[in-house]
């Protein structure tokens, strides 16, 4: 049974995303993965805070994450800091001496820098050492200024840029976003509009989420179901809003069942952060965004842009009107977003990247 290495961080939530849905299709195919996080395994509570702050720093002070990222992109930050991060390079020196895994995968820049670090000479590492790119079109070169077997990305707008970067066109594939397996499956049947069918999904800007519900609720006709995660004073604030507006809206908490909310939703309302795009790709699905952080999730949005399928709506009122301008004259409009999405989608990426890295071929150097 082969062995996989998954590294990810908690650094924004598309990465261990992505190491979900690659962990799955890897244990379907028959492998022994597993998912690590060096950071979470080296830095304690440090790590923590250093997490949270991220998260404060990027929904908060966008700009000056917009600062930060440019500089990073310009400096080669990764191997300037792979110096400082003795205690990672011997947890995961420890762990490939225990775990001898036959490959590694990094959803997370950094580990690219802590390989290239420990084994320099790739003909003699122990193990193939492969890329998963989690963002789209605006990619940092901190992804791809270390050594990698291969840089799987998302889309070809990606390969391109990564290719005109400097990557060699061997070196990448393009293999899609591996969001659960689950989106290959038999496909649940998405209900007839009218009315249509808007999900919200809050994960930031929970302060205006209020306003949007109720804005949302005199959009007629509409179904409005809304996911809260665990804030159930969150829940109770947009209760209160519908009950004041006499409209029911569909609320969940924390739910496995994503996957089948998107699938069965005319439009999604979010964060344009990595894996809410993909997965809504994935479920053929268009989306209009509330927020777009500065450097990473500048490129999710480009995608959506350019293959016509997203828009982006900073307030209440322009995600009303843009509603209902989707869904007018037969939902016409919506109709195209959604050939246009379908165009993009690949359900089955973990899939195919669990096949890819269980190949012969993926053991190249």
């Amino acid at each position: 049974m082969p062995k996989v290495l998954l590294l990810t961080a908690g650094y924004g939530e598309g990465h261990n995303a992505a190491a979900r849905g690659l962990h799955a299709a890897l244990v379907e195919a028959g492998a022994d993965a597993e998912i690590v996080d060096l950071f979470a395994l080296t830095g304690g509570a440090f790590y923590e805070k250093t997490r949270r702050g991220y998260l404060d720093l990027i929904n908060r002070a966008p700009k000056v994450w917009a600062t930060a990222y440019a500089l990073i992109h310009r400096v080669p930050m990764g191997a300037l800091s792979t110096p400082f991060l003795g205690a990672m390079r011997r947890a995961l020196a420890a762990i490939v001496a225990e775990k001898r895994p036959d490959v590694i995968v990094s959803v997370y820049p950094i580990y690219g820098y802590l390989v290239e670090r420990l084994w320099p000479n790739t003909a003699k590492r122990p193990f193939a050492f492969h890329t998963v790119v989690t963002d789209s079109i605006t990619i940092n070169s901190i992804w791809y200024r270390c050594r990698s077997d291969s840089f799987l990305v998302p889309n070809e707008e990606t390969a391109r840029v990564m290719f005109h970067a400097g990557v060699p066109e061997k070196r990448l594939r393009v293999l899609g976003f591996p969001v659960p397996p689950r989106f290959a499956r038999e496909r649940p049947t998405r209900p007839a509009c009218p009315p249509p069918r808007v999900l919200y999904m809050i994960n930031a800007g929970k302060a205006q989420a209020p306003g949007i519900v109720e804005r949302l609720l005199k959009v007629e006709p509409l179904h409005l179901t809304v996911t809260v995660g665990k804030d159930e004073a969150l829940r109770a604030r947009l209760e209160e809003v519908a009950s004041r507006a006499g409209k029911s809206v569909e609320i969940h908490g924390w739910t496995p069942q994503m996957p089948e909310l998107l699938m069965t939703h005319h439009i999604l309302i979010g964060k344009a952060g990595g894996a809410t795009v993909q997965e809504c790709i994935a479920a053929c699905t268009p989306m209009l965004m509330t927020q777009v952080v500065p450097g990473q999730e500048e490129g999710n949005a480009e995608l959506l842009f350019q293959n016509r399928c997203g828009d982006l709506c900073r307030t209440p009122d322009a995600l009303a009107e843009k509603i209902e301008h989707l869904f007018a004259d037969g939902a016409a409009e919506w109709h195209a977003w959604e050939q246009n999405i379908t165009r993009l989608s690949k359900p089955d990426a973990a899939l195919q990247i669990a096949k890819f890295l269980l190949s012969a071929e993926a053991q190249q150097r």
